[in-house]
């Protein structure tokens, strides 16, 4: 492993070469962030909905074990995915290497690119072929939809900056790792943990709010005020509980 201001310097560089990429790279590589998501959220379903409801830790942790993947992916091969993007980009963004402007335009694009690649996800994977639409899968998918949109705007927030903090630390461990093994390692236990919690994620509910949408289990007005407040905490945490307090740590001297 790399020391922590190592990592630091790391996820400068990284925030830095997000900024510079082309607009139609950015556009596919949030497309696959987004798909990516989704379907590590698509085999969560999978492999826990014939889970009885009665063991609910069970089922979270099973479905947990498996969600990683999708950020596995995107982190090895080749992706971009919002939630990372907060962290990494306003890391550079502290640094002095890009500008405001430069952060929120990247933001916004992957952002949409991610949604785009969700929501793919969702109608083609789920509805379309039938992954979600129909018993047990359905049922969960409908279930889980309405425990998130029944949540405060306050909870949804901080929520969101539970995810974040996980997800960001998955990314700094990852940066941090100096072998594929490790990557995976650093990756796996932190997102897997946000997950198990219950924590929002705010590109994941991009693809299950929409799945039961498709299913008719909810409404595209509860999927936008869930995004809005979930994707802001996302951003909190993120931006200010790992970027913020490691810049803070190791070079806001």
């Amino acid at each position: 492993m790399y020391s922590p201001g190592e990592i630091l310097t790391i996820t400068i560089e990284n925030g830095t070469k997000k900024i510079e990429k082309p607009l139609l790279a950015k556009l596919v590589l949030g497309f696959i962030g987004g798909a990516m998501i989704s379907l590590g959220y698509l085999a969560y379903i999978r492999v826990s909905a014939s889970i009885p409801s009665n063991l609910a830790s069970v089922q979270a942790f099973v479905g947990a074990s498996v969600f990683p993947i999708g950020l596995i992916v995107i982190l090895l091969a080749g992706g971009e995915l919002i939630t990372g993007n907060m962290m990494a980009v306003s890391a550079a963004f502290y640094d002095r290497k890009v500008s405001v402007g430069a952060l929120l335009l990247n933001w916004l694009t992957i952002t949409l690119a991610n949604v785009v690649g969700a929501l793919f996800v969702a109608y083609f994977f789920g509805h379309l072929v039938g992954l979600t639409a129909s018993g047990v899968y359905a049922e969960q998918v409908s279930q889980l939809a309405e425990h998130k949109i029944a949540a405060t705007w306050v909870q949804a927030i901080v929520s969101g900056v539970g995810c974040n903090w996980f997800v960001g630390l998955a990314l700094w461990l990852s940066y941090g790792a100096k072998d594929g093994a490790g990557k995976i390692l650093g990756i796996w236990f932190p997102v897997m943990i946000f997950v198990a919690i219950g924590f929002q994620h705010s590109v994941a509910n991009a693809f299950l709010i929409p799945a039961a949408i498709f299913e008719g289990a909810a409404s595209w007005g509860d999927f936008l005020r869930n995004f809005v407040f979930v994707y802001l905490g996302n951003v909190i945490g993120g931006a200010i509980f790992v970027s913020g307090f490691y810049f803070a740590s190791y070079k806001g001297h």
